[in-house]
């Protein structure tokens, strides 16, 4: 696992990119794992603009989302496909056929995880998975629990996370209390793992993971069984870490 503090969101941007970038020239057909949520935006932004620069081509890029609200319609302005055309897709030259996020009005959510496992797996994997963090460790909606999904399903939200999505909605009434996740296996089978967290909300959960110990309490920490996982923080989101194990991550 790998820790890089940076001082502002615009440098763990620049670096995120990078990662991406390095993904994508090495293999233009490369699968990338997408997350949405206000951390990724200012990296989405970057790519957006190497990509207008003439830096960077998704021509023949694939991607897969980490997760979906259910139930609600992809022209909703809330859902994670809306997110994604308006923070990156319309903006770059992916073909959206080659983008997938979950289905977030499948009348059988069982038979819909499956299909999407289904579908990474005829991609052939994941190159490179990115995730946020929530302040709970939530990775995706995989959620704090005594026992965690090894694969995409549909969860329950927790009354932590519906409070901290509500500044997205009118109201914390109109966010939905179920999504559709990879779990914790799809998550782990990714190539490599670009995990960003900035603030100081994030920092329990950070100095969590970076404890090295597993618990489902964090769902994050399960990271650790990963063998290429990068973690971008600013100063804040590394506040309650030992100033020990940052010095050797």
């Amino acid at each position: 696992m790998r820790l890089i503090v940076f001082d502002n969101q615009k440098d763990i941007a620049n670096f995120g990119a990078d990662m991406i970038a390095e993904v994508i020239n090495n293999n233009p057909c490369a699968v990338l794992g997408l997350a949405t949520g206000s951390t990724p935006v200012p990296m989405y932004a970057e790519l957006v603009r190497r990509y207008e620069a003439g830096e960077l081509d998704f021509s023949t890029v694939r991607s897969v989302n980490l997760d979906e609200y259910y139930p609600l319609a992809p022209d909703n302005d809330q859902s994670y496909r809306y997110f994604m055309n308006h923070q990156l897709f319309d903006h770059i030259n992916i073909d959206k056929n080659n983008t997938n996020v979950p289905d977030g009005l499948a009348a059988d959510p069982a038979a819909a995880c499956a299909a999407y496992e289904e579908i990474i797996r005829d991609l052939g994997g994941i190159d490179i998975q990115v995730l946020g963090i929530g302040g709970n460790g939530h990775i995706g909606f995989n959620e704090p629990a005594e026992a965690l999904d090894p694969l995409t399903h549909l969860t329950d939200l927790t009354e932590d996370t519906i409070r901290a999505n509500a500044r997205f909605f009118e109201s914390e009434a109109d966010v939905p209390r179920h999504a559709l996740t990879m779990g914790i296996g799809t998550i782990l089978s990714a190539r490599r793992i670009l995990l960003i967290a900035t603030g100081e909300a994030k920092a329990k959960a950070i100095a969590t993971v970076l404890s090295g110990k597993l618990t489902t309490s964090c769902p994050a920490s399960l990271l650790n069984l990963h063998s290429d996982v990068t973690i971008l923080c600013d100063r804040a989101a590394v506040s309650l870490c030992d100033p020990s194990l940052l010095a050797t991550l």
